[in-house]
């Protein structure tokens, strides 16, 4: 590990200070009972954490009730890795198994836990999702048919979307490691290259770096542009004029950075100068931006107003929240309400057409605070950087 990296995982009390604040905000919405599914909230409220999760065959389920420890109810497989977590009350079933997914002791729990009739709440909204067969939580529902199961999206957005300083701390350091691999990306890029060797070569150098893993890595290529930054990378090779960018979701610790660079192989047009120093522009104006009190909409609204086209160029956004998941709640558009709070990381993400389909996009990643914004990642230079 390196000398400048954080501690690794977590002190107890940061589980049970979200436990707490989750609990107070079910009795605000007397729910009896939490129960989730996903990686996201079981790992959130537990630290269970593994790459397990990528295997589709089996579900997993967490309980927490309005008082008391949450209940993990897993197959066997997890036991141990979950009792590290923490978690003392864990009931197992075995799995796979063709005529049960641990419904019957999903049920059993439910009940003894919160009575049948009890108010049952998890996440139903936008940027959530329910990680059992469908067929399966139909059955409990039907067999629980006096119990209430009420959406309780709003509160985990709340909960998730300010970070404990420990959160941020592994976010600044995934960030770190990333903006080191940008800084020695002419180092193993050249023209003549296939995009699909400077992908490969660029995620090299990500972990050579120290981030645990290079979970997503998108970008493009082309002349004066790129026309598609989420498909894989073809065997087309870099040419002079070319305008190659990375956008890497590294993770160190189970936390994500979410930034991009631009790079121009061999000289470009001064147009794709121009648009980059109207990017870096538009993106200086969100930083200025981002402070407590401020809508998500006023972040949209400050780095539009020095782009043409309202500077989302088909993304849809110009940013989201970062964290556990490579974007998370909220996102920054010209409609979203969401207010900044202190503690709160986010991404700016403004992009810029260039005609003839092509368009460039920059991205940022920083954390609200009171005092002002604070840059997790180092600030792209103001003029792209050329590979000879």
């Amino acid at each position: 590990m390196s000398e400048d990296a954080p501690q690794r995982g977590f002190v107890a009390q940061e589980f049970e200070n979200r436990l707490l604040r989750l609990q107070q905000g079910m009795q605000t919405q007397d729910i009896d009972l939490a129960f989730f599914t996903t990686e996201a909230e079981i790992r959130y409220f537990t630290g269970f954490f593994t790459q397990f999760w990528q295997s589709p065959t089996r579900p997993w389920f967490l309980l927490a009730p309005q008082s008391g420890k949450p209940v993990a109810v897993i197959p066997e497989i997890g036991a141990v890795c979950m009792r590290r977590a923490g978690v003392e009350d864990i009931r197992t079933w075995d799995s796979p198994a063709a005529d049960d997914l641990g419904l019957d002791l999903l049920c059993e729990t439910i009940v003894e836990l919160a009575g049948e009739g009890a108010s049952v709440g998890l996440p139903k909204g936008r940027e959530t999702a329910l990680r059992m067969p469908l067929a399966d939580f139909e059955t409990l529902t039907k067999r629980l048919s006096s119990a209430r199961f009420s959406d309780m999206t709003a509160l985990l957005l709340k909960l998730r979307m300010v970070k404990s300083a420990a959160e941020i701390e592994k976010i600044g350091y995934a960030c770190l490691s990333a903006g080191r691999a940008f800084d020695r990306a002419p180092e193993a890029i050249h023209a003549g290259m296939s995009e699909q060797e400077a992908f490969q070569a660029f995620k090299i150098l990500c972990l050579e770096e120290g981030v645990d893993d290079v979970s997503y890595l998108v970008g493009g290529a082309g002349r004066g542009g790129y026309r598609d930054i989420i498909s894989p990378p073809s065997t087309r090779r870099l040419t002079a004029g070319d305008v190659l960018m990375f956008d890497t979701g590294c993770v160190w610790d189970g936390y994500f950075c979410d930034f991009d660079r631009n790079f121009a192989i061999g000289e470009v047009a001064q147009d794709v100068h121009d648009a980059h120093r109207r990017l870096w522009d538009a993106t200086e104006a969100g930083i200025e931006a981002a402070k407590p009190g401020a809508c998500c909409s006023d972040l949209f609204d400050a780095m539009a107003a020095f782009l043409p086209g309202a500077g989302s160029a088909g993304v849809g956004r110009m940013g989201h929240g970062l964290g556990m998941q490579l974007t998370e709640f909220p996102s920054i558009t010209t409609s979203d309400p969401t207010v900044l709070q202190p503690g709160m990381v986010m991404t700016l993400e403004p992009s810029i057409e260039l005609g003839d389909g092509r368009m460039l996009v920059h991205e940022e990643n920083l954390v609200v605070r009171d005092e002002g914004p604070l840059l997790l990642t180092r600030r792209a230079p103001q003029r792209m950087p050329v590979i000879g």
